[in-house]
């Protein structure tokens, strides 16, 4: 690497963890790897409240070092942020914020810059948004009564002075934007006549084309049908599915082509910025693939997890399970939940013949976490999580929706049941007296005979194989950017802990044209996951592990697997080459020159 590397990460998950992104963040700053290669981390976003405390500012383990929104004006910091507080009429925080491994043992403490947006002064904003049109043709007088582009356009200047005004501003400088949030701050770099920063975009999705995805009754089975072909016919996507110029997040992503570097997270991510424009067929994308957790239990220790969760099943519907299932995700459509079911209900008949039975932990809400109290109260009142109800603090509309189908399945099922445990937290205090005492999150991944991930859209999936290094199978479809990186391990071979349904093979149908293809809707798909998920449910019964033997056998073998896939093998074999090709790429070799 470069002298004393710099890293700007620009990103809404800066003091807390929301998403995909802030599991990137954790395992980055928690990497060997990384923190050898890099010798200093700074997380950049918008100050999204000012209400609460100081000690409240930068989250849990952070350290506020300076806060004219909290009163602390530490003299080491206050000239150079005062000026650029007045100029631009802001309020900055700024400090540290500290990521630990709780199994290696391994911690970091990257700077954290917060930038209060809500009064920054108009005219330079207005300026900015004039020279984002002239050098990049974005029009931001299409987006900025929507506050989700505004905030973080506002963000972008303030944040390239908070940046000089720290000693950030070298050639050894890498500002990365983590979605589309971060690409203003990106543009305003590359505008910046006195740093010569190096830019990337860390593509965590394509949103154009999640939103056309969900958005699409054929979902995944039609899209990337589509895209092959259109990549043959050399088509993109405004061609295909009409001008997406109104959409801000497809304005910002397209603006990546100016960047040093993009990474990828997955082979479809690479493939979906290629279709985005015919300039995007030449920029310098890498893929760079997450990471997965790695490390080794005992079998005791399986088995332990497993039993929690089989006697937590006994005091909910009064059987222990012989095979436990789990998916644990967010409540979107882009997670496929229904495929679950269908899955089940083959291995449902399955079961029937071998006298088995089996539960699903399925945990998902689309909601913030509910308080423990309430939780306890539903519990006591009408069973939940086994039974629910519409409304607060119980089912939402999009829970509610889900429940249906969860009923459905239940009542005509003898051998497997679903839990849905519409809840953040899986432990007593947040999800009631009946779940044994001293359960913990970690004993639905250790426990786990099978995780589903069967999505439509998933950039990559690190939640899909969390339960890989502990021996359990996962399931994930094949558009999954995981499955890109489970096959340049294992050289394409089968695995016998990882199972990938695909549905987007379209089988002996033949269709004449992009157009044809276009028309694949709900019924084909119905179809074809009516079929895929019958092998899968196969797989899955022929695979599960019958005796201890077996069960440690998957343990080694997925604990191997996983290994190949870790943070510190991410980052060495696919982030610090393209970090390293970002940092010595010449001005003059950029798409876009500074004048």
């Amino acid at each position: 690497m470069a002298n004393e590397t710099t890293v700007v990460h620009v990103t809404h998950e800066t003091v807390g963890k929301i998403g995909g992104i802030g599991a990137v963040l954790q395992g980055l700053f928690t990497c060997k790897s990384y923190l050898d290669a890099v010798d200093r981390s700074i997380l950049v976003g918008p100050l999204f409240t000012t209400e609460g405390t100081v000690l409240e500012r930068l989250g849990e383990n952070g350290e506020v070092l300076y806060s004219t929104v909290d009163g602390l004006v530490n003299e080491g910091y206050a000239p150079a942020f005062r000026k650029i507080e007045s100029f631009y009429n802001t309020g900055i925080v700024y400090g540290r914020r500290t990521f630990v491994d709780k199994q290696t043992g391994i911690k970091s403490s990257p700077e954290v810059l917060l930038i209060d947006v809500s009064h920054i002064d108009k005219g330079v904003v207005n300026e900015f948004k004039k020279r984002l049109f002239e050098e990049f043709g974005v029009r931001s007088h299409l987006y900025e009564n929507l506050w989700d582009y505004e905030q973080y356009i506002r963000l972008a200047p303030v944040a390239i002075a908070a940046l000089k005004a720290i000693g950030a501003a070298k050639e050894s400088t890498v500002i990365i934007s983590h979605e589309f949030m971060g690409m203003p701050t990106v543009l305003a770099a590359i505008l910046e006549p006195t740093c010569d920063f190096r830019t990337v975009f860390y593509a965590h999705e394509v949103a154009t084309m999640r939103r056309i995805v969900e958005e699409h009754p054929g979902h995944d089975t039609m899209f990337y049908n589509v895209i092959k072909q259109a990549h043959n016919d050399n088509l993109y996507v405004n061609e295909v599915f009409g001008d997406q110029s109104s959409f801000f997040k497809h304005a910002l992503v397209e603006a990546s082509r100016y960047c040093d570097r993009i990474y990828a997270v997955g082979d479809y991510v690479l493939r979906e910025l290629r279709f985005l424009a015919p300039e995007f067929e030449t920029a310098d994308i890498d893929i760079v693939y997450n990471g997965i957790p790695a490390y080794q239990i005992s079998i005791t220790e399986k088995l332990t997890s497993k039993e929690k969760l089989q006697q937590y099943c006994e005091n909910l519907l009064g059987y222990k399970p012989d095979f436990v299932f789990t998916h644990v995700t967010r409540m979107v459509q882009s997670k496929g939940l229904w495929r679950d079911l269908r899955v089940l209900e083959h291995i449902e008949r399955e079961f029937r013949t071998q006298d088995k039975t089996g539960v699903l932990f399925l945990l998902s809400t689309e909601v913030s976490q509910r308080r423990g109290r309430d939780t306890h109260k539903m519990e006591s009142a009408y069973n939940w999580p086994v039974a629910h109800r519409e409304g607060w603090p119980d089912l939402s509309g999009g829970e509610a929706n889900f429940y249906t189908a969860v009923q459905e399945f239940n009542a005509q099922s003898r051998n497997i049941k679903i839990i849905f445990i519409n809840q953040f937290g899986f432990e007593p205090k947040n999800c009631g007296n009946r779940m044994p005492e001293d359960m913990e999150f970690m004993d639905i991944r250790k426990g786990s005979d099978v995780e589903f991930g069967q999505s439509i859209y998933e950039p990559f999936g690190i939640a899909q194989l969390e339960p890989l290094t502990f021996g359990g199978i996962c399931v994930i479809s094949s558009v999954c950017g995981c499955s890109g990186f489970l096959q340049d391990i294992t050289g394409a071979k089968n695995v016998k802990n990882v199972i990938i349904a695909d549905y987007t093979n379209l089988g002996a149908r033949s269709y004449a044209d992009i157009e044809d293809m276009l028309q694949i809707d709900q019924p084909v798909r119905n179809q074809i996951e009516a079929s895929e998920s019958e092998k899968v449910a196969m797989q899955i019964c022929s695979r599960l592990a019958k005796s201890e033997s077996e069960i440690e056998s998957m343990i080694q073998t997925g604990c191997d697997l996983a290994k190949n896939m870790s943070w510190d093998m991410a980052v060495k074999n696919y982030l610090l080459g393209s970090l390293q090709k970002a940092l010595h790429k010449q001005p003059s070799q950029s798409i876009y020159t500074k004048t």
